[in-house]
Protein backbone atom coordinates (compact mmCIF):
# COMPACT_ATOMS: atom_id res chain seq x y z
CA UNK A 1 0.00 0.00 0.00
CA UNK A 2 1.37 3.39 -1.02
CA UNK A 3 0.24 6.99 -0.85
CA UNK A 4 -2.25 7.91 -3.61
CA UNK A 5 -3.24 4.29 -4.24
CA UNK A 6 -6.98 4.01 -4.88
CA UNK A 7 -8.48 0.93 -3.26
CA UNK A 8 -12.04 -0.36 -2.94
CA UNK A 9 -12.52 -0.79 0.80
CA UNK A 10 -15.35 -1.80 3.14
CA UNK A 11 -15.68 -0.37 6.64
CA UNK A 12 -16.17 -2.92 9.41
CA UNK A 13 -16.45 -0.63 12.43
CA UNK A 14 -16.10 2.98 13.53
CA UNK A 15 -12.94 4.38 15.10
CA UNK A 16 -12.58 6.74 18.05
CA UNK A 17 -13.13 9.77 15.79
CA UNK A 18 -16.17 8.25 14.05
CA UNK A 19 -14.14 7.36 10.98
CA UNK A 20 -14.71 4.11 9.15
CA UNK A 21 -12.16 1.38 9.97
CA UNK A 22 -11.31 -0.83 6.98
CA UNK A 23 -8.84 -3.67 6.55
CA UNK A 24 -6.46 -4.16 3.63
CA UNK A 25 -3.80 -6.86 3.64
CA UNK A 26 -3.96 -6.97 7.42
CA UNK A 27 -3.55 -3.23 7.87
CA UNK A 28 -6.18 -0.90 9.34
CA UNK A 29 -7.20 1.99 7.09
CA UNK A 30 -9.10 4.88 8.68
CA UNK A 31 -11.55 6.60 6.32
CA UNK A 32 -13.60 9.60 7.55
CA UNK A 33 -17.17 9.57 6.28
CA UNK A 34 -17.39 5.83 5.59
CA UNK A 35 -19.90 3.90 7.71
CA UNK A 36 -19.80 0.23 8.75
CA UNK A 37 -20.99 -2.02 5.93
CA UNK A 38 -20.33 0.59 3.23
CA UNK A 39 -17.93 -0.03 0.34
CA UNK A 40 -16.33 2.78 -1.64
CA UNK A 41 -13.21 3.78 -3.62
CA UNK A 42 -10.67 5.23 -1.18
CA UNK A 43 -7.52 7.21 -1.95
CA UNK A 44 -4.68 6.46 0.49
CA UNK A 45 -3.38 9.79 1.82
CA UNK A 46 -0.95 8.63 4.51
CA UNK A 47 0.75 5.31 5.28
CA UNK A 48 2.30 4.41 8.64
CA UNK A 49 3.97 1.16 9.65
CA UNK A 50 0.80 -0.42 11.10
CA UNK A 51 -2.08 1.64 9.72
CA UNK A 52 -3.04 4.12 7.03
CA UNK A 53 -5.45 6.98 6.39
CA UNK A 54 -7.71 7.26 3.40
CA UNK A 55 -10.12 9.70 1.77
CA UNK A 56 -13.38 8.87 0.05
CA UNK A 57 -13.08 9.35 -3.70
CA UNK A 58 -16.76 8.66 -4.44
CA UNK A 59 -19.93 8.08 -2.41
CA UNK A 60 -20.41 4.53 -1.09
CA UNK A 61 -21.77 2.04 -3.61
CA UNK A 62 -24.66 1.20 -1.25
CA UNK A 63 -25.45 3.62 1.56
CA UNK A 64 -25.85 2.40 5.13
CA UNK A 65 -29.32 2.62 6.65
CA UNK A 66 -27.82 4.95 9.26
CA UNK A 67 -26.52 7.45 6.70
CA UNK A 68 -28.30 10.78 6.37
CA UNK A 69 -27.83 13.99 4.42
CA UNK A 70 -25.85 16.43 6.62
CA UNK A 71 -27.88 19.44 7.75
CA UNK A 72 -24.92 21.83 7.59
CA UNK A 73 -23.63 23.22 4.27
CA UNK A 74 -19.97 23.31 5.40
CA UNK A 75 -19.84 19.80 6.89
CA UNK A 76 -17.33 18.14 6.95
CA UNK A 77 -14.99 20.87 5.70
CA UNK A 78 -15.17 23.03 8.84
CA UNK A 79 -13.95 20.28 11.16
CA UNK A 80 -16.27 21.17 14.01
CA UNK A 81 -18.34 17.98 13.74
CA UNK A 82 -17.37 14.44 12.80
CA UNK A 83 -20.65 12.57 12.32
CA UNK A 84 -23.39 14.74 10.84
CA UNK A 85 -23.58 12.17 8.03
CA UNK A 86 -25.05 9.67 10.53
CA UNK A 87 -28.43 9.47 12.21
CA UNK A 88 -28.36 10.79 15.76
CA UNK A 89 -29.32 7.36 17.10
CA UNK A 90 -26.34 5.87 15.28
CA UNK A 91 -23.95 8.37 16.89
CA UNK A 92 -25.24 7.40 20.35
CA UNK A 93 -24.82 3.71 19.55
CA UNK A 94 -21.25 4.30 18.37
CA UNK A 95 -20.40 6.20 21.54
CA UNK A 96 -21.82 3.43 23.72
CA UNK A 97 -19.63 0.94 21.87
CA UNK A 98 -16.62 3.21 22.29
CA UNK A 99 -17.11 3.30 26.08
CA UNK A 100 -17.52 -0.47 26.28
CA UNK A 101 -14.45 -1.11 24.10
CA UNK A 102 -12.25 1.21 26.18
CA UNK A 103 -13.18 -0.35 29.53
CA UNK A 104 -12.64 -3.86 28.17
CA UNK A 105 -9.56 -3.26 26.02
CA UNK A 106 -7.71 -0.65 28.12
CA UNK A 107 -9.10 -1.24 31.60
CA UNK A 108 -9.55 -5.03 31.23
CA UNK A 109 -12.87 -4.60 33.04
CA UNK A 110 -16.18 -6.14 32.03
CA UNK A 111 -19.01 -3.72 32.60
CA UNK A 112 -22.50 -3.42 31.18
CA UNK A 113 -22.71 -0.12 29.32
CA UNK A 114 -26.31 1.15 29.05
CA UNK A 115 -27.48 3.36 26.18
CA UNK A 116 -25.91 6.81 26.08
CA UNK A 117 -28.12 9.57 27.51
CA UNK A 118 -28.77 11.73 24.45
CA UNK A 119 -30.75 14.88 23.75
CA UNK A 120 -34.35 15.07 22.56
CA UNK A 121 -33.22 17.85 20.22
CA UNK A 122 -29.46 17.77 19.58
CA UNK A 123 -29.26 21.24 18.05
CA UNK A 124 -28.40 24.74 19.26
CA UNK A 125 -26.85 23.26 22.39
CA UNK A 126 -23.50 25.09 22.67
CA UNK A 127 -23.52 28.09 25.00
CA UNK A 128 -20.02 29.16 23.95
CA UNK A 129 -18.66 29.69 20.46
CA UNK A 130 -15.17 30.93 19.57
CA UNK A 131 -14.79 31.80 15.90
CA UNK A 132 -11.61 32.95 14.16
CA UNK A 133 -12.00 35.99 11.93
CA UNK A 134 -10.54 36.05 8.43
CA UNK A 135 -11.20 37.32 4.94
CA UNK A 136 -10.35 40.84 3.88
CA UNK A 137 -11.11 44.35 5.10
CA UNK A 138 -13.71 44.62 2.33
CA UNK A 139 -15.22 41.16 3.03
CA UNK A 140 -14.43 39.89 6.53
CA UNK A 141 -15.68 36.45 7.51
CA UNK A 142 -15.85 34.09 10.47
CA UNK A 143 -15.67 30.33 10.49
CA UNK A 144 -13.84 27.30 11.78
CA UNK A 145 -10.39 26.03 10.97
CA UNK A 146 -10.39 23.13 8.54
CA UNK A 147 -9.11 19.87 10.07
CA UNK A 148 -5.32 19.88 10.59
CA UNK A 149 -5.14 23.37 9.10
CA UNK A 150 -5.36 27.06 9.92
CA UNK A 151 -7.39 27.76 6.80
CA UNK A 152 -10.71 29.31 7.84
CA UNK A 153 -13.83 27.72 6.38
CA UNK A 154 -16.35 30.61 6.35
CA UNK A 155 -19.76 29.93 7.86
CA UNK A 156 -23.01 31.87 7.96
CA UNK A 157 -24.54 29.81 10.76
CA UNK A 158 -23.61 26.98 13.10
CA UNK A 159 -26.41 24.52 13.92
CA UNK A 160 -24.72 23.71 17.24
CA UNK A 161 -24.61 27.30 18.53
CA UNK A 162 -27.26 28.70 20.86
CA UNK A 163 -29.00 31.78 19.50
CA UNK A 164 -28.29 34.64 19.11
CA UNK A 165 -24.68 33.63 18.31
CA UNK A 166 -25.15 33.63 14.53
CA UNK A 167 -26.84 37.06 14.52
CA UNK A 168 -24.08 38.44 16.74
CA UNK A 169 -21.39 37.29 14.30
CA UNK A 170 -23.17 38.87 11.36
CA UNK A 171 -23.54 42.13 13.29
CA UNK A 172 -19.83 42.25 14.18
CA UNK A 173 -18.87 41.54 10.56
CA UNK A 174 -21.19 44.33 9.35
CA UNK A 175 -19.52 46.73 11.81
CA UNK A 176 -16.07 45.67 10.61
CA UNK A 177 -17.04 46.16 6.97
CA UNK A 178 -18.60 49.59 7.54
CA UNK A 179 -15.62 50.85 9.49
CA UNK A 180 -12.94 49.06 7.46
CA UNK A 181 -11.69 47.13 10.48
CA UNK A 182 -9.10 44.66 9.26
CA UNK A 183 -9.33 40.96 10.19
CA UNK A 184 -6.22 39.36 11.64
CA UNK A 185 -3.88 37.42 9.37
CA UNK A 186 -1.75 34.87 11.14
CA UNK A 187 0.97 34.65 8.46
CA UNK A 188 1.85 38.36 8.61
CA UNK A 189 0.72 39.02 12.21
CA UNK A 190 -1.26 41.96 10.86
CA UNK A 191 -4.86 43.12 11.15
CA UNK A 192 -6.94 43.77 14.23
CA UNK A 193 -9.81 41.35 15.01
CA UNK A 194 -8.64 37.79 15.71
CA UNK A 195 -11.62 35.99 17.27
CA UNK A 196 -15.22 36.56 18.24
CA UNK A 197 -16.01 34.65 21.43
CA UNK A 198 -19.69 34.45 22.34
CA UNK A 199 -21.11 33.08 25.57
CA UNK A 200 -24.92 32.75 25.84
CA UNK A 201 -26.94 32.01 28.98
CA UNK A 202 -30.24 30.19 29.14
CA UNK A 203 -32.15 33.46 29.03
CA UNK A 204 -30.44 34.08 25.65
CA UNK A 205 -28.45 36.98 27.03
CA UNK A 206 -24.93 37.12 25.64
CA UNK A 207 -21.41 38.16 26.47
CA UNK A 208 -19.30 39.05 23.44
CA UNK A 209 -15.52 39.09 23.71
CA UNK A 210 -13.59 40.59 20.79
CA UNK A 211 -10.04 39.29 20.72
CA UNK A 212 -7.84 41.89 19.03
CA UNK A 213 -4.25 42.34 17.96
CA UNK A 214 -4.17 45.75 19.63
CA UNK A 215 -5.54 47.69 22.58
CA UNK A 216 -8.65 49.37 21.17
CA UNK A 217 -11.27 49.23 18.43
CA UNK A 218 -12.83 52.07 16.42
CA UNK A 219 -16.41 53.15 17.07
CA UNK A 220 -16.95 50.80 20.02
CA UNK A 221 -20.17 52.57 20.98
CA UNK A 222 -21.59 51.98 17.49
CA UNK A 223 -20.85 48.27 17.83
CA UNK A 224 -22.38 48.07 21.30
CA UNK A 225 -25.53 49.85 20.15
CA UNK A 226 -25.92 47.34 17.32
CA UNK A 227 -25.42 44.35 19.65
CA UNK A 228 -27.72 45.36 22.52
CA UNK A 229 -30.98 44.60 20.62
CA UNK A 230 -29.68 41.03 20.15
CA UNK A 231 -29.51 40.47 23.90
CA UNK A 232 -25.85 41.35 24.41
CA UNK A 233 -25.39 42.53 28.00
CA UNK A 234 -21.60 42.53 28.00
CA UNK A 235 -19.05 43.59 25.38
CA UNK A 236 -15.46 42.80 26.36
CA UNK A 237 -12.19 43.65 24.62
CA UNK A 238 -9.40 41.11 24.96
CA UNK A 239 -5.88 42.06 23.94
CA UNK A 240 -3.80 39.29 22.36
CA UNK A 241 -0.73 40.54 20.48
CA UNK A 242 1.15 37.25 20.69
CA UNK A 243 2.02 34.96 17.79
CA UNK A 244 0.15 32.06 19.33
CA UNK A 245 -2.65 29.56 18.81
CA UNK A 246 -4.08 30.44 22.21
CA UNK A 247 -7.31 32.36 21.66
CA UNK A 248 -7.45 34.67 24.68
CA UNK A 249 -4.77 37.04 25.90
CA UNK A 250 -4.39 38.12 29.51
CA UNK A 251 -5.79 41.67 29.30
CA UNK A 252 -9.57 42.22 29.42
CA UNK A 253 -11.46 45.50 29.32
CA UNK A 254 -15.23 45.97 29.51
CA UNK A 255 -16.46 48.22 26.69
CA UNK A 256 -20.16 47.98 27.47
CA UNK A 257 -22.42 46.51 30.13
CA UNK A 258 -21.39 44.01 32.77
CA UNK A 259 -17.98 42.38 33.22
CA UNK A 260 -19.59 38.97 33.88
CA UNK A 261 -22.56 36.97 32.62
CA UNK A 262 -25.00 35.30 35.01
CA UNK A 263 -26.20 31.79 34.31
CA UNK A 264 -28.12 29.10 36.19
CA UNK A 265 -27.13 25.45 36.39
CA UNK A 266 -28.61 22.74 38.63
CA UNK A 267 -30.57 25.41 40.49
CA UNK A 268 -27.39 27.36 41.30
CA UNK A 269 -26.45 30.83 40.06
CA UNK A 270 -23.01 31.49 38.59
CA UNK A 271 -21.21 34.67 37.53
CA UNK A 272 -19.06 33.88 34.50
CA UNK A 273 -16.04 35.95 33.53
CA UNK A 274 -14.82 35.89 29.90
CA UNK A 275 -12.08 33.36 30.72
CA UNK A 276 -14.09 31.20 33.13
CA UNK A 277 -14.61 27.51 32.37
CA UNK A 278 -18.25 26.44 32.14
CA UNK A 279 -19.65 23.32 30.51
CA UNK A 280 -20.75 24.14 26.95
CA UNK A 281 -23.99 22.12 26.94
CA UNK A 282 -26.11 23.25 29.91
CA UNK A 283 -29.00 20.86 29.33
CA UNK A 284 -26.75 17.81 29.25
CA UNK A 285 -24.52 19.14 32.03
CA UNK A 286 -27.48 18.87 34.37
CA UNK A 287 -27.99 15.28 33.21
CA UNK A 288 -24.28 14.56 33.73
CA UNK A 289 -24.11 16.08 37.21
CA UNK A 290 -27.36 14.44 38.31
CA UNK A 291 -25.88 11.11 37.21
CA UNK A 292 -22.76 11.81 39.27
CA UNK A 293 -24.92 12.74 42.26
CA UNK A 294 -26.97 9.54 41.93
CA UNK A 295 -23.79 7.45 41.64
CA UNK A 296 -22.30 9.09 44.76
CA UNK A 297 -25.16 7.76 46.94
CA UNK A 298 -24.50 10.52 49.49
CA UNK A 299 -25.69 10.39 53.08
CA UNK A 300 -26.41 13.51 55.19
CA UNK A 301 -23.38 12.79 57.41
CA UNK A 302 -20.92 12.19 54.55
CA UNK A 303 -17.70 14.10 54.03
CA UNK A 304 -17.08 14.61 50.31
CA UNK A 305 -13.84 15.47 48.53
CA UNK A 306 -14.13 16.93 45.02
CA UNK A 307 -10.77 16.63 43.27
CA UNK A 308 -10.18 18.84 40.20
CA UNK A 309 -13.20 20.87 41.33
CA UNK A 310 -12.83 23.80 38.92
CA UNK A 311 -15.18 26.63 39.81
CA UNK A 312 -17.02 24.32 42.20
CA UNK A 313 -20.07 23.36 40.16
CA UNK A 314 -20.13 19.72 41.30
CA UNK A 315 -19.02 20.67 44.82
CA UNK A 316 -21.86 23.12 45.31
CA UNK A 317 -24.47 20.82 43.79
CA UNK A 318 -23.46 17.93 46.05
CA UNK A 319 -22.99 20.11 49.15
CA UNK A 320 -26.78 20.17 49.54
CA UNK A 321 -26.76 16.39 50.08
CA UNK A 322 -23.88 15.83 52.53
CA UNK A 323 -22.26 17.29 55.64
CA UNK A 324 -19.10 18.89 54.19
CA UNK A 325 -17.32 19.28 50.86
CA UNK A 326 -13.62 19.88 50.28
CA UNK A 327 -12.68 21.00 46.76
CA UNK A 328 -9.17 20.89 45.27
CA UNK A 329 -8.16 22.80 42.13
CA UNK A 330 -4.86 24.05 40.69
CA UNK A 331 -6.19 27.23 39.01
CA UNK A 332 -6.30 30.15 41.49
CA UNK A 333 -9.02 32.02 39.58
CA UNK A 334 -11.23 28.92 39.61
CA UNK A 335 -10.82 28.59 43.39
CA UNK A 336 -11.76 32.27 43.76
CA UNK A 337 -14.82 31.64 41.59
CA UNK A 338 -15.75 28.56 43.64
CA UNK A 339 -15.64 30.54 46.89
CA UNK A 340 -17.65 33.39 45.35
CA UNK A 341 -20.21 30.94 43.95
CA UNK A 342 -20.62 29.33 47.37
CA UNK A 343 -21.32 32.74 48.95
CA UNK A 344 -23.64 33.73 46.11
CA UNK A 345 -25.73 30.60 46.60
CA UNK A 346 -25.70 30.66 50.39
CA UNK A 347 -23.75 27.40 50.72
CA UNK A 348 -21.62 27.37 53.88
CA UNK A 349 -20.42 23.76 54.17
CA UNK A 350 -17.66 23.94 51.52
CA UNK A 351 -13.91 24.50 51.73
CA UNK A 352 -11.69 25.01 48.69
CA UNK A 353 -7.93 24.48 48.49
CA UNK A 354 -5.69 25.72 45.69
CA UNK A 355 -2.90 23.49 44.42
CA UNK A 356 -2.09 20.53 42.21
CA UNK A 357 -4.23 17.52 43.09
CA UNK A 358 -1.17 15.26 43.10
CA UNK A 359 0.39 17.48 45.80
CA UNK A 360 -2.61 18.56 47.89
CA UNK A 361 -4.59 15.33 48.19
CA UNK A 362 -1.67 13.07 49.29
CA UNK A 363 -0.62 15.69 51.87
CA UNK A 364 -4.15 15.97 53.29
CA UNK A 365 -4.53 12.18 53.40
CA UNK A 366 -1.21 11.86 55.20
CA UNK A 367 -2.55 14.39 57.71
CA UNK A 368 -5.63 12.26 58.31
CA UNK A 369 -8.22 13.25 55.68
CA UNK A 370 -10.69 10.38 55.30
CA UNK A 371 -13.61 11.35 53.03
CA UNK A 372 -16.60 9.04 52.76
CA UNK A 373 -16.94 9.81 49.03
CA UNK A 374 -14.42 11.17 46.52
CA UNK A 375 -15.42 12.71 43.18
CA UNK A 376 -12.78 13.16 40.48
CA UNK A 377 -13.29 15.13 37.27
CA UNK A 378 -9.78 15.43 35.78
CA UNK A 379 -8.56 16.96 32.52
CA UNK A 380 -8.28 14.77 29.42
CA UNK A 381 -4.93 13.32 30.47
CA UNK A 382 -6.62 11.61 33.41
CA UNK A 383 -5.61 11.21 37.05
CA UNK A 384 -2.03 11.41 38.28
CA UNK A 385 -0.77 8.17 39.91
CA UNK A 386 -0.17 10.05 43.17
CA UNK A 387 -3.87 10.92 43.28
CA UNK A 388 -4.86 7.27 42.74
CA UNK A 389 -2.49 6.22 45.54
CA UNK A 390 -3.96 8.86 47.86
CA UNK A 391 -7.51 7.75 47.08
CA UNK A 392 -6.64 4.13 47.88
CA UNK A 393 -4.98 5.22 51.15
CA UNK A 394 -7.95 7.42 52.13
CA UNK A 395 -10.25 4.43 51.50
CA UNK A 396 -13.52 6.27 50.78
CA UNK A 397 -16.70 4.21 50.61
CA UNK A 398 -17.33 5.33 47.03
CA UNK A 399 -15.42 6.95 44.20
CA UNK A 400 -17.22 8.73 41.36
CA UNK A 401 -15.12 9.44 38.27
CA UNK A 402 -16.38 11.95 35.68
CA UNK A 403 -14.40 12.10 32.44
CA UNK A 404 -14.42 13.56 28.94
CA UNK A 405 -11.79 11.01 27.84
CA UNK A 406 -12.98 7.46 28.33
CA UNK A 407 -9.59 6.01 27.32
CA UNK A 408 -7.74 7.59 30.26
CA UNK A 409 -10.75 6.90 32.49
CA UNK A 410 -10.55 3.19 31.66
CA UNK A 411 -6.80 3.21 32.32
CA UNK A 412 -7.35 4.80 35.74
CA UNK A 413 -10.25 2.43 36.47
CA UNK A 414 -7.82 -0.47 36.22
CA UNK A 415 -5.55 1.23 38.79
CA UNK A 416 -8.47 1.74 41.17
CA UNK A 417 -9.39 -1.92 40.73
CA UNK A 418 -5.84 -2.90 41.68
CA UNK A 419 -6.24 -0.70 44.75
CA UNK A 420 -9.28 -2.59 45.98
CA UNK A 421 -12.18 -0.80 44.25
CA UNK A 422 -14.91 -2.51 42.25
CA UNK A 423 -16.32 -0.82 39.17
CA UNK A 424 -20.06 -0.91 39.77
CA UNK A 425 -21.49 0.93 36.81
CA UNK A 426 -20.86 3.48 34.09
CA UNK A 427 -23.13 5.90 32.29
CA UNK A 428 -22.21 7.91 29.22
CA UNK A 429 -23.82 11.28 28.48
CA UNK A 430 -23.84 12.93 25.04
CA UNK A 431 -22.48 16.38 25.84
CA UNK A 432 -20.95 17.09 22.43
CA UNK A 433 -23.56 16.09 19.88
CA UNK A 434 -22.41 15.31 16.32
CA UNK A 435 -18.80 14.92 17.46
CA UNK A 436 -16.88 11.86 18.63
CA UNK A 437 -16.67 13.24 22.18
CA UNK A 438 -18.59 11.67 25.05
CA UNK A 439 -18.67 12.25 28.82
CA UNK A 440 -18.77 9.23 31.07
CA UNK A 441 -19.50 8.76 34.78
CA UNK A 442 -18.10 5.69 36.54
CA UNK A 443 -18.96 4.57 40.09
CA UNK A 444 -16.62 2.50 42.23
CA UNK A 445 -17.19 0.96 45.65
CA UNK A 446 -14.62 -0.34 48.09
CA UNK A 447 -14.36 -4.10 48.20
CA UNK A 448 -15.59 -5.43 51.53
CA UNK A 449 -12.51 -7.64 51.86
CA UNK A 450 -10.11 -4.69 51.46
CA UNK A 451 -8.80 -3.06 54.62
Amino acid sequence: MRKNDILTLTADTLGADMEGVCRHEGMAVFVPGLLPGETAPVRIVKVQSRYAFGRLEEPPQTASATRRTPDCPVYPRCGGCSCRHMSYAATLSAKRQQVEDCFRRIGHLDVTVPPVLGMDDPSAYRNKTALPVGGTTEEPCVGFFAPRSHAIIPIDRCPNAMPPADDICRTVLDWMKRNRVAPYHEETHSGLVRHIVIRVNRQHQAMVTLVVNGSSIPRATELADALVPLGVVSLILNENRERTNVILGRKFRTLHGESTLKDVLCGLTFDLSPAAFFQVNPRQTEVLYQTALDFAELRPTDRLCDVYCGAGTISLMMARHCQTVLGIEIVPQAIDNAKENALRNGIANTDFRCGAAEDVLPKLVDEGLRPDVIVIDPPRKGVEPAVIDAIVKAAPRRVVYVSCNVATQARDAALLAEGGYRLDKVQAVDMFCWTSGVECVAAFSKNATTT
